[in-house]
């Protein structure tokens, strides 16, 4: 602890000195997302699409069954905090949805009004 009071005795006592920086280790970055992953988990929802389970659970997130969603999740994916993070993907998966689809539905009513 570097001395801020010319004192020799206290929580501040001692010689004063610079705090070493050191570089943050390689290994705290393990999980974090980089781009080319992004890109290629994102190609292979475009292709693939989504798995039986999510559509199910989108299905129970669209009656606002977000309880009984988490269950089922849960069951399938195996621990609670991996389900809420698959739940709440696919919830805003469906609000993305939602959202493109009211877009559409402006362009095509101002096309029509234009006309």
């Amino acid at each position: 602890m570097a001395l801020r009071y010319p004192m020799a005795v206290g929580l501040n006592k001692g010689h004063k000195v610079t705090k070493n920086v050191s570089k943050p280790r390689h290994s705290r970055r393990r999980g974090r997302l980089t781009k080319h992953t992004k890109f290629v988990r994102d190609m292979i929802r475009e292709v693939c699409g989504f798995a039986p389970y999510e559509r199910r659970a989108m299905e129970l997130l669209k009656v606002s069954k977000d309880k009984r969603a988490l269950k089922f999740i849960k069951k399938r994916v195996g621990t609670h905090i991996r389900a809420k993070r698959k739940r709440e993907e696919l919830s805003n998966v469906l609000a993305a949805m939602r959202k493109a689809a009211a877009i559409k539905k402006k362009k095509k009513k101002k096309k029509s009004v234009q006309k």
